[in-house]
């Protein structure tokens, strides 16, 4: 298990952080890529109310998906600890539970989003014009799930283990194969959503096959066999304890997300295909934050299983700047350049009015989003997953949720809408520098101490 090209626990540290992240980010990229031409190439070829459909779906998607992704990060930090610690019975077991766990979230959360499509989109307030295209794109891409959340789980191995590149080239090749079938289904075969959502689930259905293929093959630090798919009590235990608290997060932020959707659908279509235009331009350029926070964590966890706290210190500090610099950078470009970005998915002036404010409004705020972000990775990577989620919760939902219900009725304009976004980011970004400041959260956990446990 002594891989060097693996393990994070030496050399430079902003040097070890930016070769993890470099492959994250382009992997982002593409995936990033194949979302972007959803929408492209329904709003070209279908129409701005099939490209409202698309756009309105995003933060319901997360919703399915985010809770799970959550949980496997569990996983991910336990096996990242036990790596960092030369335990690769551990991490063996630890693999082989994650990925019986997933095998069964993700088909029930398959047949659920299936199900429960029209029920959902109607309690977002989905306008009746949209309505007929949000179910068929949101129920083709449920019946997908599970490949998306098994992808994920091999991604959260590979990144784990201290292994950025794999993620990237089956990343590429799904995208790839994504972008041709937006094409061939939507302009070619006239397909409309449905053949977009079609092209997004082959494209995550490749991309997991690939991925597995390389996890069962026994030329990587571990191998996935299928005899022994079974739950270790235990582990399950550990990941559920430490992997829960980020779950509840992502769904509570995203339930936050849908709330602040349906605020938005009730300003109409132009505004649902405006706000989902910025999105996909915001999803695109903080990119590298994600890839660095993602570092952030894999590197966190392996020192911290290494004994190595104090270099675990020196990582938080730079990965955090770092964040911070890269974040407040794609802010300004961004605001600069909104226009073109926006007009990117739309030539409808109402639509590109409506994602250009949006893009003012949040964009010169990027530096705080990304503190909370790499402070938030920090904890998580070194066991403490509660604390992001006390704070996500009571500031990112609650208090967002409080005050667009307030405000918005007290002045009913859409920038009104925009600016939780900015007030939230500061408030936890207090909330996480207090934390940091004042509390030693190098110390073992429980669930992280103890080799034997494992």
């Amino acid at each position: 298990m002594n891989n060097k090209k693996t393990l994070m626990t030496e050399g430079t540290i902003w040097k070890t952080l930016i070769r993890f992240a470099f492959p994250l980010l382009l992997g982002g990229l593409f995936q990033q890529l194949y979302n972007t031409v959803d929408s492209w190439v329904v709003g070209h070829y279908c129409g701005d109310n099939a490209l409202a459909a698309v756009s309105s779906s995003g933060s319901l998607c997360f919703l399915l998906v985010g809770f799970f992704q959550g949980v496997f990060m569990g996983g991910s930090v336990i096996i990242s600890n036990r790596y960092g610690a030369g335990d690769r019975e551990g991490v063996e077991k630890a693999v082989h539970t994650l990925v019986t766990f997933s095998l069964v979230l993700g088909t029930l959360l398959s047949v659920f989003g299936v199900v429960f499509t029209p029920t959902i989109l109607r309690w977002m307030g989905t306008p009746e014009n949209v309505m007929p295209n949000s179910v068929v794109y949101f129920r083709i891409y449920c019946a997908g799930l599970l490949a998306l959340v098994l992808y994920n789980t091999a991604t959260g191995i590979f990144q784990a283990l201290g292994d950025s590149r794999h993620p990237l080239y089956y990343l590429i090749i799904s995208s790839l194969a994504n972008v041709v079938l937006d094409f061939l289904f939507v302009a070619g075969m006239d397909m409309g959503v449905a053949g977009a959502a079609l092209a997004t689930v082959l494209g995550q259905l490749l991309s997991a096959v690939l991925a597995f293929a390389h996890l069962m093959s026994g030329h990587f630090v571990v191998r996935i066999s299928p005899s022994k798919l079974s739950p270790d009590r235990s582990i399950l235990g550990q990941i559920l304890k430490l992997g829960l608290p980020s779950g509840v997060q992502n769904s509570v932020i995203a339930l936050a997300n849908v709330v602040v959707q349906s605020n938005i659908n009730a300003f109409g279509h132009n505004a649902m295909a405006g706000c989902g235009s910025y999105s996909k331009v915001e999803g695109f350029v903080f990119l590298p934050i994600t890839a660095l926070t993602m570092a952030l964590t894999t590197f966190i966890g392996q020192n911290l299983g290494a004994k190595q706290p104090e270099r675990a210190r020196r990582g938080a500090r730079v990965g955090i700047l770092m964040t911070i610099g890269f974040a407040e950078l794609i802010g300004v470009v961004v605001f600069l350049f909104a226009s073109p970005l926006i007009g990117l998915f739309s030539d409808t002036p109402e639509v590109l009015e409506f994602g250009i404010r949006q893009a003012h409004v949040q964009t010169l705020f990027f530096c705080l989003l990304g503190f909370s972000h790499g402070a938030a990775a920090v904890l998580r990577g070194a066991g403490r997953a509660m604390t992001p989620m006390v704070i996500m919760l009571s500031v990112w939902c609650i208090f967002r949720i409080f005050y667009i219900s307030i405000m918005v009725r007290l002045i009913p304009d859409i920038t009104v809408l925009f600016t939780a976004y900015p007030v939230t980011w500061c408030i936890s970004s207090i909330l996480f520098f207090y934390f940091l400041k004042h509390k030693d959260w190098t110390k073992p956990t429980m669930d992280l101490e103890a080799k034997s446990k494992i």
